[in-house]
C-alpha cells in the first residue's frame, strides 16, 4: 500500500492507495477516530453499488459501525440540486447528527455530490472519499466538492476537505474500457503541469495503463495525486497556483455542459480541452512541441483530440462565460509553456478561444 499526505494544518489528511484495501476499511475508520455512536451514510451510484456497496456496508458494520446507503442514478445529471435534497433527505431518515460521517463510494460524480451533501448538512459533517474510478483520483483530493447548474458546471459548491482517501485499485478492474481512458485523461493533465518525466513515463506505458496493470496503475495514481496534494496544500481555496489543475478545463467544462452532461465523460471532454490550450500556447508563441506532444499523448490513449461538428460555436462560448474562470471581462486560461509547465493567463482574446474552438472542428 502506498500512502500519502495532503498537508493542511490541523486538516491534513492521508491518501490510502493500495489493491484491496476496501477490506481493511473499518480500521482505517477506527485508526481516524470515526465515532461508532453516530450513524453513517455511503453515497454510491447503481453501476458502484453492483460491484462495491456490499463490502464497504459489512466491513463497516463488522467494525461496529450503523450504517445507512443512498443509491443514485449513475452519471453527471446527479449532480444536481434535486438529487441533492434526496440524499439529505436519506440522511434525515438515518438519524445522522453533527457527528455523524458521509461517504462517498464511487466517482468524481458520487464524490462532489456527497462531498457538498457532508459540507452542507448540519452546515458540515466529516466525510470520506472511496474512490472508485481513475478519474477521482483527481476529483476526491483537494475538498472541491460541488453540483452543477443547467448552464454552468460545479458553479453550486463549497471547500470541504474528507477525513481520508481509501483507494482500493482492485475497484477499478470493473470500469468499462472507456472510463478508464477517460480516467487517465486528468492523470495525463498531472504530468502535463508539473511533471516532463512523468509525462514521458505516462507516454512510454499507455498499454499498461489502459489494461490496468497494478504496478504501473499504483505508481500513475501516486504520482496523480502526489501532484494534487502538493498543489492544495499550498493553495487550498484556489486564490492562486491550485487554478493551474485546471488545464483543459475551461472548455472541457463548456463542452460538458453543451452537450447536456451525456455525450462527452468529463475526461474526454478535458482531453478536448488540453488540446484548445495547447493550441493557444501556440498563439503566445510558446514551442510547437507543447502542441505536438499533448495530441500525441491523448491520441496514444484513444482519447478525443478534435471537437464534433454539431456542438454549436456560440453555445460553447456562452457557456465559458458562466465559468468560474471568467473573470473581469476576461477569459483565464491555463496555458503550457513548457511540457511540465504552466501559466496562468487572465488576459485570453475571446476572439481566440472562438478560433481556437473552430480549429477544434478541424482537427485530424
Amino acid at each position: 500500500m502506498r500512502e500519502l499526505k495532503v498537508e493542511l494544518g490541523e486538516r491534513s489528511y492521508p491518501i490510502y492507495i493500495g489493491e484491496g484495501i476496501l477490506e481493511q476499511i473499518g480500521s482505517f475508520f477506527a485508526k481516524h477516530h470515526i465515532g461508532k455512536a453516530s450513524p453513517l451514510l455511503i453515497v454510491t451510484d447503481e453501476y458502484v453499488a453492483k460491484h462495491h456497496l456490499a463490502i464497504v456496508e459489512t466491513k463497516l458494520r463488522e467494525e461496529g459501525y450503523t450504517v445507512a446507503s443512498y443509491i443514485v442514478a449513475s452519471g453527471e445529471k446527479s449532480k444536481s440540486l434535486s438529487v441533492l435534497e434526496k440524499v439529505v433527505a436519506a440522511a434525515l431518515e438515518a438519524g445522522l447528527d453533527r457527528k455523524s460521517t458521509v461517504i462517498a463510494l464511487g466517482g468524481g460524480v458520487v464524490g462532489d455530490l456527497a462531498g457538498f451533501v457532508a459540507a452542507s448538512y448540519m452546515r458540515g459533517v466529516r466525510f470520506v472519499q472511496v474512490p472508485t474510478t481513475i478519474l477521482a483520483h483527481d476529483s476526491s483530493v483537494g475538498g472541491k466538492v460541488a453540483v452543477n447548474h443547467p448552464m454552468a458546471k460545479n458553479i453550486i459548491g463549497a471547500f470541504h476537505q474528507p477525513e481520508m482517501v481509501v483507494y482500493d485499485t482492485a475497484t477499478l478492474r470493473t470500469l468499462p474500457d472507456r472510463e478508464v481512458r477517460a480516467g487517465l485523461s486528468e492523470m495525463i493533465k498531472h504530468g502535463l503541469i508539473w511533471d516532463a518525466d512523468f509525462t514521458a513515463w505516462m507516454e512510454e506505458n499507455a498499454s499498461k495503463l489502459i489494461s490496468l496493470d497494478q504496478e504501473a496503475l499504483q505508481y500513475g495514481l501516486y504520482m496523480g495525486c502526489k501532484v494534487k496534494s502538493i498543489v492544495v496544500s499550498q493553495d487550498e481555496k484556489e486564490n492562486d497556483l491550485r487554478a493551474i489543475l485546471n488545464l483543459g478545463h475551461t472548455i472541457g467544462h463548456a463542452l460538458e455542459a453543451v452537450s447536456g452532461y451525456n455525450e462527452l465523460l468529463h475526461g474526454e471532454a478535458i482531453s478536448i480541452g488540453m488540446v484548445g490550450s495547447a493550441k493557444l500556447a501556440l498563439r503566445l508563441g510558446y514551442p510547437e512541441h507543447i502542441y505536438t506532444v499533448t495530441k500525441r499523448i491523448l491520441q496514444a490513449y484513444g482519447l478525443p483530440t478534435r471537437l464534433s461538428q454539431h456542438l454549436n460555436t456560440d453555445d460553447i462560448m456562452s457557456a465559458m462565460l458562466h465559468d468560474k474562470k471568467f473573470m473581469e471581462g476576461n477569459m483565464v486560461f491555463i496555458v503550457p509553456t513548457e511540457i511540465g509547465k504552466v501559466e496562468i493567463n487572465k488576459n485570453i482574446s475571446s476572439a481566440w478561444v472562438r478560433e481556437i474552438v473552430e480549429e477544434l472542428k478541424q482537427e485530424a
